[in-house]
């Protein structure tokens, strides 16, 4: 695929409890329960180490697979550049399991299998009144992928997604059904963001919010030197706000601000922002890139789920050549890190396709990448060029290392598993709570011996 199809795909009450007849937001595979199909991640980057994969339809075959299988790990919406959802042995499809379980309209509460996927999801609770409190910026991954690798928006007060949770029920290595609420049980905040080790999470509760509108404009060509005195206030002024930069000048290439319709206050977007001008076409991330693909800008009042992705729901990203890393530093930090990055522009920008840097509120999930710290991310998409970004990723991790970088679990990073040991206070902890659910290592893969026990 080329860099323009790429980039055009990349896109993205009463009380009571209403019992929906298990809503199928998607197509299913008919009759089959595995196939022995070659396979690889959306970026086609890797392969995956095993051509078994299994397609139950109900929670009881899950459970079956577990007690059968003697290794497995769970296949989300393959949107990982690393080897994190990987297994030499069995691979299961939650695709089938897609559903909208039930919407509690006395909680404010929806529960959904896992397998489901937020632009499934959204346009549902919309039309009932709800909001989730953020979205990524494609909307097309799934639930239990984002939450287990604690995928992100952007907002000063927004937390990542998994913050969203409130209960979540998985399969253990027993074959057993296994629930955690936020509210009764304090493992709750270690299993969230479990990194695919405690088993296939079959059913995730999260918490909502009344339905919101969103209106966003684009600013152009910032000077980053207005970063300097203003990072945090620039971070803090909208519900969600993203800079893109290309390396390539001493300027900001586009601001995306993102504010929330308030009904009844009129709309503030200035023409001029900290030395950038409003946009008054429609911008791609990616100046020269059509915006035909993106969500509406120009201040046009939408859903929450059409404005707070950045690509609309309806551009399905296929398979593109890209690969993606992003590093979490504290907010404090988040001018010095950017400006340590911008030591290494010369060598990033030819391998670049666009970087773009948000902020997220911090959180009590043991292994959130935001655990206890407001994080601004520093997000890339590069090229497939896999051996030249490979070789930068160290260098640019030792741009940051001053500010503990914590990296998003499901990208490409070269960080020592020692040095995650020292960045994440829980891990002692996480490895005991995964020995409890999975003593023998039935839900183990490369990636967690590696980075989680250093082997």
């Amino acid at each position: 695929m080329d860099k323009r199809t790429f980039l055009k795909n990349s896109s993205l009450l009463v009380g009571g409890v209403l019992i929906q007849p298990m809503i199928s937001c998607s197509p299913q595979k008919p009759n089959q329960t595995m196939t022995t199909e070659s396979l690889k991640n959306w970026a086609e980057n890797f392969e995956f180490s095993t051509s078994k994969i299994h397609y139950p339809k109900t929670v009881e075959e899950v459970q079956a697979l577990v007690k059968k299988c003697e290794k497995l790990r769970v296949l989300g919406s393959r949107h990982s550049f690393n080897k994190i959802a990987d297994s030499s042995d069995n691979l299961i499809s939650f695709q089938n399991l897609n559903k909208i379980i039930s919407l509690d309209k006395e909680k404010n509460q929806v529960t959904v299998e896992g397998g489901i996927k937020y632009g499934e999801l959204c346009a549902y609770l919309h039309q009932n009144g709800y909001a989730l409190h953020n979205l990524a910026s494609l909307p097309h991954i799934s639930v239990a992928g984002t939450i287990a690798t604690a995928t992100h928006g952007s907002g000063v007060e927004n937390g990542n997604l998994s913050t969203g949770v409130a209960a979540i029920e998985f399969v253990n290595a027993k074959g057993d059904l296994v629930q955690f609420s936020k509210e009764a049980d304090p493992d709750f905040f270690g299993a969230v963001v479990g990194l695919g080790g405690f088993g296939p999470v079959t059913k995730v509760t999260l918490d909502l919010l009344p339905t919101f509108e969103v209106a966003q404009v684009v600013y152009l060509d910032m000077p980053m030197e207005a970063l300097k005195d203003n990072f945090q206030e620039i971070m803090a002024s909208g519900y969600s706000v993203s800079l893109f930069l290309d390396w390539k000048s001493d300027n900001v290439n586009e601001v995306w601000v993102k504010r929330k319709v308030v009904p009844g206050e009129v709309l503030d977007f200035p023409e001029e922002f900290f030395g950038a001008k409003q946009a008054k076409v429609h911008m791609h991330p990616v100046q020269e890139m059509s915006a035909e693909s993106c969500s509406e800008q120009l201040a046009i009042p939408g859903p929450w789920y059409e404005r707070l992705p950045h690509f609309k729901m309806e551009f399905q990203p296929s398979a593109g050549k890209e690969l993606q890393s992003e590093y979490f530093v504290p907010m404090e930090n988040g001018y010095e890190a950017l400006m340590a990055v911008k030591e290494m522009a010369d060598q990033i920008h030819p391998h670049l396709f666009i970087s773009e840097i948000r902020s997220i509120k911090a959180d009590e999930l043991w292994m959130s990448t935001c655990y206890q710290r407001d994080s601004i991310a520093v997000h890339t998409t590069w090229k497939q060029e896999i051996p030249e970004v490979m070789a930068l990723l160290p260098q640019m991790e030792a741009k940051l290392e001053p500010f503990n970088p914590r990296p998003h679990w499901a990208k490409l990073f070269t960080i020592s598993s020692q040095k995650l040991q020292e960045r994440y206070p829980k891990m002692e902890e996480f490895k005991s709570l995964l020995a409890k659910h999975d003593p023998e290592g039935k839900f183990r893969n490369e990636f967690i011996d590696q980075n989680i026990f250093g082997k």
